[in-house]
């Protein structure tokens, strides 16, 4: 849709709702001079932007206003900033590079007709020459036009509606060109739960968008997406990258800037200030230093975030390799208050506790580097587990046995974390049984090590025994002696499923009885 359209909708809308818009009858909208680039044409975008937000008044209607400057500040980025193309011969990205699966469904997309695009972490991750760990795809084929061509195809998505494409060794992810969304398509939550319409976008009472499913062109799909560095599209069709920000001069100055307001990006999906710690950390940039300013101001939001997806998205943060410096930065911003509370507190009531944490969480990092995946259980006794321990001690010097002050903490700890990350049952009770069996593999001589070695949470209780601190001066016994033991049995560990956790052959079902209707005998 045009420029002069988007400005007709709005006004009919407005004058739906008796509010007068006053804006001038000159076009706003031209282009720059010469030919500016990257950062120039950034600033004249940007000075033009606050110009003709200056022009447009609504008499009556402030809120309104401020949502039309939003939609003048999109059409201006989309009508200046015209995508840089990086051709093949300029940029580094080979086909060789890609999955074989991505590959041909990018092929068969194209060969429908249809725009077909690498989109996202994995082209950003290939310009630094690092390895993608998943390729998403974007394309402006619909999800149920997807379906069609792909048999291997699921469409998942609430907020916004995806195309899971199964293959055997891998998932890709294919998404529909997301559109910048008009006031007429936003409705509040509210709303659409009491009407039988069909909405494509609704917000929160917040503003946070809890469904998206408006679609659009590359240039807006572009304009949707949380950073500039995740901004570029490498383009089957003539094998070239496509650059619809400022992404590629931000990737060469190691910066993390957002596409947009920060403040608006991170009111409508707050969980991009966690992808924003966790870029930096793990990809070695710098949030620019307005957004950092805007992230730490907005950190409560995070608590808005359903705990699911929280849940979801920490175990990027610390099971990737970067949980040191994301702690870090968590911490800085004040996102650790904000998601754990409980956490925050009893770390700084010691100067020696933020120590502990980061030196757990290091460890996390040591083994991933070394090829070992941290499990999602260890992640959590590594940042919970010290503060648990010592809850469970101060119980059991009141008098509590060990057993019944463990299982308390436990229940309350889950309690509180579930309200922020929703810490599947299976997991909690994993971590349980890592604490319960930690004075076992601290008694010295052990009772009985092989039983020990074999129970399924064994591993995980003793990488947790090497991340503690001062386990020597503490305790008879040491994670050495354990691995010394492994090293001399190394049948001692468990080979096959527990008995408890062998899945039972399912039950016969037994055969119903066959009620017999009581007819009444007729008396002659």
């Amino acid at each position: 849709m045009c420029i002069p359209q988007h400005l007709g909708r709005l006004s009919a809308l407005c004058r739906a709702s008796r509010h007068v818009w006053t804006y001038p009858k000159e076009n706003i909208f031209h282009k720059s001079q010469g030919d500016a680039r990257s950062e120039g044409k950034q600033r004249y975008v940007e000075d033009h932007t606050t110009a003709a937000a200056d022009k447009v008044r609504c008499k009556k209607c402030e809120a309104a206003q401020h949502t039309l400057v939003t939609l003048v500040r999109h059409c201006v980025i989309l009508k200046n900033m015209e995508p840089r193309i990086i051709p093949r011969k300029e940029h580094r990205i080979s086909r060789k590079q890609i999955s074989p699966n991505a590959l041909r469904t990018l092929y068969r997309l194209h060969s429908r007709g249809f725009i077909a695009y690498l989109v996202g972490g994995c082209v950003r991750d290939l310009l630094m020459g690092r390895t993608p760990k998943d390729f998403d795809i974007a394309t402006n084929a619909t999800p149920s036009q997807i379906r069609r061509l792909f048999r291997n195809c699921r469409l998942i998505g609430r907020r916004f509606r995806l195309a899971h494409l199964h293959f055997q060794s891998e998932i890709l992810e294919v998404s529909t060109f997301r559109g910048v969304a008009l006031p007429s398509d936003d409705i509040d939550m509210e709303e659409a739960n009491h009407t039988k319409r069909v909405f494509h976008r609704i917000k929160d009472k917040d503003g946070m968008v809890v469904r998206d499913n408006v679609f659009g062109t590359p240039e807006e799909d572009a304009l949707c997406r949380d950073f500039t560095i995740n901004a570029l599209a490498y383009n089957i069709a003539d094998f070239s990258v496509i650059d619809y920000s400022t992404g590629l001069s931000d990737l060469q100055q190691g910066l993390i800037r957002p596409i947009g307001d920060p403040y608006v990006r991170f009111t409508e999906d707050p969980v991009r200030m966690l992808r924003a710690v966790r870029f930096a950390a793990s990809h070695d940039l710098v949030i620019e230093p307005a957004t950092w300013e805007i992230l730490c101001q907005l950190s409560s939001a995070i608590s808005r975030v359903p705990p699911a997806r929280i849940y979801e998205e920490i175990q990027k943060v610390f099971l990737l390799g970067s949980a040191g410096p994301s702690f870090n930065l968590l911490d800085k911003s004040g996102l650790l208050s904000a998601l754990f509370p409980g956490l925050s507190r009893w770390m700084y009531q010691n100067n020696d506790r933020p120590a502990i944490l980061r030196a757990n969480l290091e460890y996390l990092d040591q083994l991933y580097r070394n090829g070992i995946s941290p499990s999602p259980v260890l992640f959590l006794a590594a940042l919970f587990g010290p503060s648990l321990e010592e809850e469970v001690i101060a119980n059991h010097r009141d008098g509590i046995p060990r057993e019944q002050a463990l299982n308390a903490t436990y229940a309350v700890f889950m309690k509180e974390i579930c309200k922020t990350a929703s810490v599947p049952g299976r997991v909690g009770k994993q971590l349980l049984a890592i604490l319960a069996l930690q004075p076992s593999l601290r008694r010295m001589p052990p009772r009985h090590p092989s039983s020990i070695a074999a129970k399924p949470e064994f591993p995980d209780a003793l990488a947790y025994f090497h991340l503690r601190p001062g386990t020597k001066r503490r305790h008879r016994t040491s994670p050495e002696w354990w691995d010394a033991f492994l090293l001399e049995n190394p049948s001692a560990t468990l080979s096959e499923p527990a008995a408890e956790e062998v899945p039972r052959p399912p039950k016969r079902r037994r055969k119903r009885r066959r009620r017999h209707r009581n007819t009444a005998q007729t008396i002659v």
